[in-house]
């Protein structure tokens, strides 16, 4: 290769494999790097050919690429990616650059190649991720999408976009904002909003009515969040669900709400009415007119619970989160406003002095239902209730204790979870208030224990999620009417 001391030094120093191949095929120069990629001896390879390492599924490839840029009549490179076995057996991935380029004092053609495997790698881990994805997507009923940030391009939408919205992948890979032609026109405008707040890095809940070829009669549950990066939203994800069914269920418990609620209450306010003047106008049936003045007003609270249910159904208030204090309070002030002769001590255990937390606001109707249920349901002229609040790790415990009668086993299973929809038609909670409790506590994703004594007195733990928020300074302590 004539004196060219000084530059196999420095081609010793590079990181890249640098080799001279002949043309036919053996190597007449290999650099240091060999040794520190594949574990070869440079003197080994001296004469050997090139080829004979290379896997023999690449040898083709690699060899076709070698031989159509040597046998070029014009300037010609090529650029190859195979698999090399190293020296103790392995094989590693090589991206190798070579060119007819050539010199006399150069005996052959000059190949660059450098270790690509951790890329290779990486690649085949991503591929092998997206393929998982797109299995999930392709078999998944929700669509799953892709935006950039700006809504300017679709990267990913999955082909349940066609049933839900009737808008094509096709479509949203030419025109990105083209779903919104399948919005409600009415929804639009939100819909539009929510897009904005997702480029600004907010979060998005919302719902809307969807798919112009069925009428718009399709409502889809949407959430979405904004991924940024160095402080720029550069991506949106999220999935579009088809809540049509649940939507049309609650209409159902709205209007069967408002027939039952309305013809309910008008019906007993008039057997109320009447069964006064009965009353009035015949002393002697007092005792009868009574029975009938109080089923009816347990009715009328009954029909009041069932209300506070199908709110709690359809309008979904266990998003909201309230301050702990003032949610346990403001159930024992709507207690005692019903039951003034009661008495209700609470107190409140915590570590450190970290201001209480917030909760599920579900919670406050939960507590307040326990009270009432304990205080009603308890023989002494002066009932009693404890609620002990002991704040955790992440999660709240409320002890309700009373001494009222025990809860009978079929309460006790509905507080629980432990009931059986549709097992027993016969059997059943009489109470829509511990129905109510369930509910609050199961959406607020907490949970309940019971226990109570064989003789009087109950004591139903709650637990539901807590987390750290902005609260006011409270004073736990006792209240007694």
């Amino acid at each position: 290769m004539g004196d060219l001391s000084l530059g196999e030094l420095l081609l010793d120093r590079a990181q890249d494999k640098i080799a001279v191949i002949a043309d036919d095929g053996t190597f007449t120069y290999v650099n240091a790097a060999v040794e520190t990629i594949l574990g070869y001896d440079p003197d080994d390879l001296l004469g050997e050919d090139a080829f004979e390492n290379v896997h023999p599924d690449d040898a083709p490839i690699v060899r076709q690429e070698f031989d159509r840029m040597r046998q070029s009549a014009e300037y010609n490179e090529a650029t190859v990616t195979y698999r090399h076995r190293t020296d103790d057996g392995d094989w590693m991935w090589l991206e190798s650059r070579m060119s007819n380029l050539t010199d006399e004092r150069i005996d052959g053609y000059v190949v660059s190649s450098r270790d690509i495997t951790d890329r290779v790698e990486a690649e085949e881990t991503r591929e092998e991720a997206a393929t998982r994805l797109n299995t999930i997507a392709s078999v998944s009923s929700d669509v799953l999408w892709l935006f950039t940030g700006d809504w300017s391009e679709t990267l990913f939408v999955n082909d349940a976009v066609r049933d839900i919205y009737g808008v094509t992948p096709e479509r949203l890979d030419d025109d990105p904002t083209a779903f919104l032609d399948a919005v409600h026109p009415d929804d639009v405008t939100r819909a539009i909003d929510a897009m904005e707040r997702l480029s600004d890095g907010e979060s998005v809940d919302i719902e809307y009515r969807v798919n112009a070829d069925e009428d718009f009669n399709k409502w889809v549950w949407v959430e979405a969040i904004p991924i940024v990066e160095d402080g720029v939203v550069t991506r949106i994800a999220g999935f579009s669900r088809d809540v049509t069914e649940r939507h049309r269920r609650e209409q159902h418990l709205v209007v069967m709400d408002n027939l039952l609620r309305h013809n309910l209450r008008n019906d007993l306010n008039v057997i109320l009415g009447t069964a006064e003047q009965i009353a009035e106008e015949h002393p002697e049936t007092a005792t009868l007119t009574e029975q009938i003045r109080k089923t009816g007003d347990r009715l009328l609270r009954t029909a009041t619970k069932e209300r506070q249910i199908i709110e709690l159904l359809v309008d979904r208030q266990f998003r909201e989160r309230v301050d702990l204090v003032d949610a346990v309070e403001t159930a024992i002030e709507r207690a005692q406003s019903r039951y003034p002769s009661s008495v209700v001590d609470w107190s409140l255990e915590r570590d450190g002095d970290d201001e209480p937390p917030v909760v599920p606001s579900l919670t406050r109707t939960a507590v307040a239902e326990l009270i009432e249920n304990a205080i009603v349901h308890c023989d002494d002229e002066r009932p009693c209730v404890d609620i002990a609040v002991q704040i955790g790790d992440g999660v709240v415990e409320i002890d309700i204790s009373d001494n009222a009668a025990p809860l009978p086993d079929i309460e006790v299973n509905v507080l629980t979870g432990g009931h059986e929809f549709g097992r027993d038609p016969i059997r059943h909670s009489g109470g829509l208030g511990i129905w109510l409790v369930y509910w609050c506590v199961e959406l607020s994703n907490g949970g309940i224990t019971v226990e109570s004594a064989d003789e009087s007195g109950n004591s139903v733990r709650i637990s539901v999620p807590a987390r750290t928020g902005e609260t006011r300074e409270r004073t736990a302590g006792s209240s007694a009417a």
